[in-house]
């Protein structure tokens, strides 16, 4: 299984550590990726989209020639697990702002939508297809999902109510940083949707 991790800008090298982690605890080797090239997506099996700042995020994509042929390969069913800013960067809708996006996850995202840095915060969040017990989430000037369309399973809310993570089948979007804490079960919910991809099309 090789599963690339978008390394232009952000927090690359901490997702990387916990697949390579996972690896080891799966006893199923995973050759981790760092991507900055269309050649290097070409040989991937899924890809992680790190947290960062989505407008560079983006603009890098474009300047290194990697968003057309992101957006065709997930189109046409690779799995992809996007965090922070990598859930803006998959989303449809960014509440009308102008950057570059994948913009195939149908859901609506407002950026920033907790405050700025100071504003951060942790708390424990009930995700059922994880079980127990509740997943520890760092957010970070974390963005909020305020919608979803047709397709889409809402996997996390705080208890307000406000959408935090979503899957759209091998689509997966998390507004927080699953990296920055020891839990690897997001990661590993990620890895097999990576494994049941594959496993369809042997």
């Amino acid at each position: 299984m090789r599963i690339g991790v978008l390394a232009l800008q952000g927090d690359f090298s901490e997702h990387a550590a916990i697949l390579r982690r996972l690896g080891m605890e799966l006893s199923e080797p995973i050759d981790v990726v760092e991507i900055r090239t269309a050649l290097q997506l070409s040989q991937v099996d899924g890809l992680i989209i790190p947290g960062g700042e989505s407008t560079t995020i983006g603009k890098l994509m474009l300047d290194c020639g990697l968003l057309d042929p992101l957006r065709k390969r997930v189109a046409a069913g690779m799995p992809v697990f996007g965090t922070c800013a990598g859930a803006i960067v998959l989303a449809r809708d960014i509440g009308g702002l102008s950057q570059p996006l994948i913009g195939l996850m149908n859901l609506s995202i407002r950026r920033n939508a907790f405050g700025r840095q100071r504003e951060s915060f942790e708390t424990s969040l009930q995700v059922p297809a994880l079980g127990e017990p509740p997943l520890r989430a760092v957010f970070i000037r974390a963005p909020a999902i305020t919608s979803v369309g047709e397709g889409v399973e809402v996997l996390a809310r705080l208890q307000d109510g406000t959408i935090v993570a979503a899957r759209q089948g091998r689509m997966l979007a998390a507004a927080f940083h699953p990296e920055l804490t020891g839990d690897t079960r997001l990661h590993r919910y990620f890895v097999d949707l990576v494994r049941s991809s594959l496993a369809r099309a042997a």
